[in-house]
């Protein structure tokens, strides 16, 4: 369960964000749908979904590429560059993509707070960069800590500090035959610059299975898609190839509700290294044929099957689902009914999580979400640099009030929240239509 992810000098947010999927303690007129779990004793609260509104190049999708760049970083363990990468986000594989593009040198900072196996873990770090596209500066990882249900495990910074905590006692490697100072002493030696602590030092000498239970969250629960073409959407959190009953049943079930074409829809083998496509699969007498699925199906209905199997395992694992656009080319209908089924208490019930952008205002309406879930991002004409808020932070009193049945699609264009932007094509386009008909008249 997703809490909140933060992160500084991430491309075009140079002063950073807090993207909170924690509860507004301010709104009261829409307490529904709110995710709870207890950990030692105290409740915390998550919201089931997020939506972000934004005009183009504000800086929406780099909200999303930081929580991708983050988990590639956790998984990899280091802050040097990777030769193939497994997402589209090129800052996540090429890091001096990532800093503000300006002529400073500042740190960059990424960190997440959830929780997941009954234990509240924050985990952050920061790195030195360089300036953008400075690809010969020696990176250096200036700070890392990591704190469990609120008490600092380990914290690096010009020192290491490692802390026995009590609520990790029972996860400790068992290493009674050293002294505590002996452990710290083993672990200096094993820092490195570019590396992670938590991947190397903390694992292998403190807790392997506390590494575990964080990994397993960067890993199966945050499903972060940037960007991603149709089967990468599949492939990278689903393996097509295990013959679930989510991918074949309930997969066809969902495609003859969307509005299927063929007779079923599945996945086949393709090339020799296991890779499959979607194929559509037609009757033609009593025999099949198999072909794929973009020579049948619409762009909309490909797309929405490939996306379909990744909500089903965000609703039964309870994972966080972070999709870049994921309204794109599906009818409004569908995802408004997707929308409504994370915020169903008998349905979602092992506490999943939907975040996605978009440009349909559609989905700017009280029925659907609560203004704590509504967020926005802005772009500084000027500086260029991007800011983050929600909804719910404008007053509920004043010129920008917000009552309990206000218009929240009417609000957004004329723009009472921000983020939108006036555009008008008819001045450059009424220059090149004159100019052609100038150039007309000469020649007759």
């Amino acid at each position: 369960m997703l809490l909140k992810f933060y992160a500084q000098n991430y491309r075009s947010f140079k002063n950073g964000f807090v993207f909170s999927m924690e509860p507004d303690p301010n709104q009261k007129d829409q307490n529904y749908s709110i995710l709870s779990e207890k950990v030692a004793g105290k409740k915390y609260k998550a919201l089931s979904a997020g939506v972000i509104y934004g005009p183009n190049a504000s800086g929406k999708t780099n909200i999303i590429g930081a929580m991708d760049t983050m988990r590639s970083i956790v998984l990899r363990g280091n802050i040097r560059d990777v030769d193939k990468a497994d997402s589209p986000n090129i800052a996540s594989s090429n890091l001096s993509l990532i800093p503000f593009a300006d002529s400073s040198s500042e740190p960059v900072s990424l960190g997440v707070t959830f929780v997941h196996k009954g234990l509240l873990i924050d985990y952050s770090f920061s790195m030195d960069l360089g300036g953008f596209v400075e690809d010969d500066h020696p990176r250096k990882i200036l700070s890392e800590t990591l704190s469990i249900n609120q008490e600092e495990v380990f914290s690096r910074s010009e020192k290491l500090s490692v802390n026995k905590i009590k609520v990790i006692e029972p996860l400790l490697n068992s290493t009674d035959e050293m002294s505590s100072s002996g452990l710290q002493k083993l672990a200096e030696n094993g820092l490195v610059s570019t590396g992670l602590f938590l991947n190397i030092g903390f694992r292998a000498i403190y807790s392997t299975k506390l590494y575990d239970i964080i990994m397993e969250w960067f890993t199966e629960k945050f499903m972060v898609i940037y960007q991603m073409n149709d089967m990468q959407l599949v492939q990278r959190f689903i393996n097509p190839k295990e013959k679930t009953i989510y991918i074949e049943t309930t997969l066809n079930e969902a495609a003859k509700e969307f509005g299927i074409h063929s007779n079923a829809l599945g996945f086949t083998p393709k090339g020799p290294n296991g890779d499959t496509v979607l194929s559509s699969f037609i009757r033609k007498g009593e025999k099949g044929i198999a072909m794929p699925a973009e020579f049948f199906e619409s762009y909309g209905t490909v797309r929405f099957i490939n996306e379909f199997p990744l909500v089903i395992r965000a609703l039964k694992t309870g994972s966080v689902l972070v999709v870049d656009e994921f309204d794109a080319s599906i009818h409004p209908m569908a995802l408004m009914n997707i929308i409504k089924i994370f915020h169903d208490d008998d349905i979602n019930i092992h506490h999943a999580q939907l975040i996605f952008n978009t440009h349909n205002p559609i989905f700017l309406h009280s029925n659907l979400y609560r203004k704590d879930e509504i967020k926005f991002v802005e772009r500084d004409d000027e500086t260029h640099i991007s800011s983050h808020y929600s909804l719910s932070d404008f007053n509920d009193s004043g010129e920008k009030g917000r009552r309990k049945q206000e218009d929240y699609m009417k609000n957004y264009f004329i723009s009472r929240y921000g983020a939108i932007k006036d555009i008008d094509f008819s001045s450059i386009l009424e220059k090149i239509i004159v100019s052609d008909n100038s150039e007309v008249a000469t020649d007759g």
